[in-house]
C-alpha cells in the first residue's frame, strides 16, 4: 500500500471514531483573540517504562507550555480511558508527549501533522530490534510527525554485554529517568515549531485557502 493509500486509511479511522464518540471534526487553529491554540497532552504510563520522577517531568513541560500563550496542557494515563474519552483527548492533541508503549498507537486519533516526542528506558537502542520504531513508522502512515526520541542512558544494570539481546530481558520493562535541561529544550523547540505552523494554519484560513493542515470536515458515515 503506497504511504497515500495508508494516510487515507488513517483519514477514514480518524474520523470515523470521532463521529461514533461525537467528537468535534475540526478545529479553530485560534482563540478568541487570534492566538494558536497549542494542545500538548502528556499521556503517561504505570510500572513498565513509567517515569521514575513522574511530578519533575510533569513540571518540564508544564513550564514550557506556559510560556507560550495559547498552549493548555493535559496529563493523562493510558489505562484508565475509555475508548471514547482517548478519541476526545488525542482530538484536543497537538503534541503528545509518552514512553514508548501501546498507547502510542492512539497518535493517528491525532489532527494530521500533530507530533509526538517519545521516551526509552535505557539499553533499548542497541537490543530491541527494529521493533522499537513502530511508531516512527506509525506517524509516517497516519499523517504524524515524529520529533525523536530521548533515551535514558541510566538504569537497570545487565550482567552481559550492553549489546547481548539476553540484555532485553533487563531493559525490557526499566524506567525512565529525567534530563530537565534536555526536555526543557526540546519542548521549547517543538513548541516554537507548532506554534509557526498554527499561525500559518490562521492565515491561510483567513485568506480562504484550503489545505492539508486544517482539519476538514469528514464524510465517513
Amino acid at each position: 500500500m503506497s504511504r497515500e493509500r495508508r494516510i487515507e486509511t488513517y483519514d477514514l479511522m480518524r474520523c470515523k471514531a470521532r463521529v461514533h464518540c461525537n467528537v468535534s471534526l475540526g478545529r479553530r487553529p485560534t482563540d478568541d483573540r487570534g492566538v494558536p491554540v497549542i494542545g500538548m497532552t502528556l499521556f503517561l504510563r504505570t510500572g513498565a517504562r513509567s517515569f521514575r520522577n513522574e511530578s519533575a517531568v510533569i513540571k518540564v513541560f508544564r513550564e514550557e507550555c506556559g510560556k507560550v500563550d495559547g498552549c493548555r496542557i493535559q496529563v493523562a494515563y493510558s489505562n484508565n480511558l475509555t475508548f471514547c474519552e482517548q478519541v476526545k483527548l488525542m482530538s484536543s492533541t497537538d503534541i503528545l508527549v509518552s514512553p514508548h508503549g501501546a498507547q502510542l498507537t492512539n497518535m493517528f486519533l491525532m489532527d494530521k501533522n500533530s507530533s509526538v516526542m517519545e521516551f526509552f528506558p535505557k539499553g533499548w537502542l542497541k537490543v530491541a530490534g527494529v521493533g522499537q520504531f513502530v511508531y516512527h513508522w506509525i506517524a509516517s502512515w497516519s499523517g504524524m510527525n515524529h520529533r525523536g526520541a530521548w533515551r535514558d542512558p541510566d538504569g537497570n544494570n545487565c550482567p552481559f554485554p550492553e549489546d547481548d539481546r539476553r540484555c532485553m530481558s533487563v531493559f525490557k520493562d526499566g524506567t525512565i529517568g529525567v534530563n530537565e535541561t534536555h526536555f526543557s529544550q526540546w519542548a521549547q523547540s517543538v513548541l516554537g515549531e507548532m506554534k509557526a505552523r498554527k499561525l500559518e494554519d490562521a492565515k491561510m484560513t483567513a485568506n480562504g485557502n484550503n489545505f492539508e493542515h486544517v482539519p476538514k470536515t469528514c464524510h465517513c458515515g
